[in-house]
């Protein structure tokens, strides 16, 4: 016989409601260690907001590359010190002071890393930020400097003849900092790490394209570590 007994009422309230941006939400990272709240949006504004009076600090505008709209998702993420904060949008990778609340460091695509950014994210000890773009190409970044470390051309992961294929979301092992997985517009999932020659991402002319291999951690076939 299925329990039907329902579940207890919680009561709850609204704490605080917070207005600074002029278009959707896209991104929130906390900060324990500066006690702010940081807030991203389509409208490309970054806000800090206190988390003691949940009063905004201090509202950034993306310095958007000459001839391009201030709109676009703006993702947000904190590097594992709680200070600086990567702000990911189609148009640049930005690495923003969140003590001082201003960009100390920026890269916008360009030479063989020219489309648009689907996705960022700082590794899982927050030394590299792994980055795709939407033809394909991924790009390994020192995450201090924004330096370019490797490219990965799309040839490199993705199976012949593979035109419109992208990838849309990148995500960082949480315990592995040279590999990371990659999510495509056709449902499948690639994992991807340096082959055991390279061991891990190093710095190669960006004009060259790193060979990598598939993930052999567990007893899945490579076809089921794809999707």
């Amino acid at each position: 016989m299925n329990d039907l007994t329902p579940l207890p009422f919680v009561f709850h309230q609204v704490k605080s409601k917070l207005k600074g941006h002029q278009k959707r939400i896209t991104g929130l990272a906390f900060s324990t260690t500066l006690n702010i709240l940081v807030s991203s949006g389509a409208d490309a504004q970054i806000c800090f907001w206190s988390i003691d009076t949940w009063e905004k600090r201090k509202s950034v505008a993306i310095q958007m590359p000459a001839g391009k709209a201030a709109n676009g998702d703006t993702r947000v993420q904190f590097h594992v010190d709680q200070i600086r904060i990567l702000a990911v949008h189609e148009t640049q990778l930005a690495i923003f002071e969140a003590s001082k609340m201003e960009c100390i460091r920026q890269w916008i695509p360009q030479d063989s890393l020219s489309s648009p950014i689907s996705s960022a994210v700082y590794a899982c000890n927050s030394q590299l930020i792994y980055t795709t773009l939407r033809d394909g190409n991924i790009g390994v970044f020192d995450a201090d400097t924004l330096r370019l470390r490797c490219r990965i051309s799309p040839s490199a992961y993705l199976p012949p003849g593979n035109q419109g294929l992208s990838p849309l979301v990148v995500a960082a092992h949480p315990q592995e900092p040279n590999q990371f997985a990659v999510g495509l517009n056709d449902g499948s999932v690639k994992v991807i790490e340096p082959t055991e020659a390279e061991g891990k991402w190093g710095m190669v002319p960006p004009s060259e394209a790193i060979n990598t291999s598939p993930s052999t951690t567990s007893n899945q076939t490579p076809e089921q570590l794809q999707r």
